[in-house]
């Protein structure tokens, strides 16, 4: 609320920078630090602070949101530039062309013009050479950026099943959460991620590798950006923010430990006799952790904690799962992983013809939502006498051939019975009542063979044989 009272529509990372600067009003963090946790400078943060004192709540809005820039290039100029540019300098760079146009008084930025450019794809950037790369310093604050990745080794010394161990250590202090899962999968980070959240809140960033699990798998570089993968897309909606690394050398903190694990954690698995994933991961969480947080954790630069509250509004669990998009049919259902759902009553508006999104949870449990409403459901199966078995597919009765009980006839050898729902039959589709597959003793009309009426039948007659019949009074011999 502001001072009026008014009600402020706020995105969460207006909260979120409303929260930091709230500790700095407070005197409680400087105006430094928040310019890092935020990524502004300070002189923006001096800015926010006196947006603050004048205007309330309200100073933390953006106050060109909703409007076009007022410094913006009018959209006749740019059409203007772009059909020179295809015209006569088709091939050359932005730099050059920006100062051939700058001579026809179309005078325009290189790098503006560059974006211009790669948009309506008449130029394509080229690679430059990699940049200088130093040692990074680690974080200043608890909770600033947490590196994540998944260790694959003989943990049990063939003692038991195979596992990986799937870590997550803060930069700034060194400490380790982690747990050990059958492989390394998307569950297995979001269940890990889950315990970390509830444990301490949400982290301002998160540095991983460049596994399929975080990016979205796409020949093309711009649109693997635009594709988020579930695992993104969960961290997007919590706003904490991916950083994907380079090379296993930039998360070197994460590296390090597994080579501690393995030395240290495969000797105390073996000194407690694990056997199994259970085991294993008691021993690390009652016996290896502890220890390993109590004596290689470092004291961060600041004593401040960058976490992040969880949000009433935030199910971490429908968060935290697998999500699909469904379209509901006109009789309200769906279909999803070879399997029909009915969607129960009341039917709201919107939802026939709309798209539902389905949430496989950690727990292994199914919740269809239509925007913020999670409907109710049941699966249709062949067991459900109310809404009986599943239409069978059209395209898969031609060629299908199912085993059946062979049937001995007198006289006639031995052939193999099919159901009528499979077999195809001459002139009938055996697919409904109304055209059934008929039996084995009915003789079938060959295709030289044309259908006649009987003699006796009116069709065979002449027309005044039909109405001399006709004229004889009924009872007449």
């Amino acid at each position: 609320m502001n001072r009026d009272g008014d009600r402020i529509e706020m995105s969460r990372r207006d909260r979120d920078r409303l929260k930091v600067m709230a500790t700095v009003i407070e005197q409680k963090r400087s105006q430094v630090e928040a310019a890092r946790l935020l990524r502004l400078t300070t002189r923006q943060v001096r800015r926010i602070l006196r947006r603050l004192e004048t205007r309330g709540d309200a100073g933390i809005v953006h106050r060109l949101r909703g409007r076009l820039s007022n410094h913006r290039i009018a959209e006749d100029r740019r059409t203007a530039i772009l059909k020179a540019y295809r015209s006569e300098y088709i091939g050359f760079g932005p730099t050059l062309a920006a100062e051939k146009l700058a001579e026809r008084d179309l005078a325009v930025g290189r790098e503006t013009l560059r974006r211009w450019l790669v948009q309506t794809e008449l130029w394509k950037p080229k690679r430059r050479r990699g940049p200088h790369r130093s040692r990074r310093e680690r974080r200043e604050c608890f909770g600033e950026l947490v590196q994540a990745d998944g260790s694959h080794h003989d943990w049990l010394e063939g003692r038991g099943e195979k596992m990986v161990l799937v870590a997550m250590i803060d930069d700034a202090t060194s400490k380790v959460l982690a747990r050990f899962y059958p492989a390394e999968t998307t569950d297995a980070y979001m269940d890990l991620l889950g315990r970390y959240l509830r444990k301490h809140g949400r982290m301002v960033a998160m540095y991983v590798d460049r596994d399929s699990i975080f990016r979205a798998e796409d020949n093309d570089a711009q649109e693997r950006q635009s594709v988020p993968t579930q695992f993104s897309r969960a961290l997007e909606e919590l706003g904490i923010e991916l950083v994907l690394a380079h090379s296993p050398q930039a998360k070197g903190r994460v590296e390090r430990l597994f080579q501690t694990a393995q030395d240290r954690l495969v000797k105390e698995l073996r000194l407690a006799g694990a056997r199994n994933m259970e085991q294993a991961n008691e021993v690390l969480e009652k016996k290896f952790l502890p220890v390993f947080n109590r004596r290689f954790t470092v004291k961060p630069a600041s004593s401040n904690d960058a976490h992040r509250p969880l949000y009433p509004s935030m199910n971490l669990t429908a968060i935290l799962s697998l999500q699909d998009k469904r379209k509901v049919t006109n009789d309200y259902t769906i279909r999803f992983a070879s399997q029909a759902y009915q969607i129960l009553p009341p039917a709201r508006p919107g939802l026939r013809g709309g798209w539902v999104i389905i949430e496989q949870r950690l727990d292994g449990s199914l919740h269809l939502r239509f925007g913020k409403v999670y409907l109710k459901y049941r699966r249709i199966g062949k067991a459900d006498p109310a809404l009986g078995a599943l239409p069978p597919d059209p395209r898969s009765l031609t060629p299908l051939r199912t085993p059946a009980v062979p049937a001995q006839r007198e006289g006639c050898a031995e052939r193999t019975t099919q159901p009528s729902a499979v077999c195809p039959a001459a002139r009938r589709s055996g697919r409904t009542p109304a055209l059934p597959y008929p039996p084995d003793d009915a003789k079938e009309p060959t295709p030289n063979e044309p259908k006649r009426p009987s003699s006796s039948h009116p069709w065979r007659q002449s027309y005044k044989c039909r109405r001399s019949r006709a004229d004889i009074p009924t009872g007449a011999k």
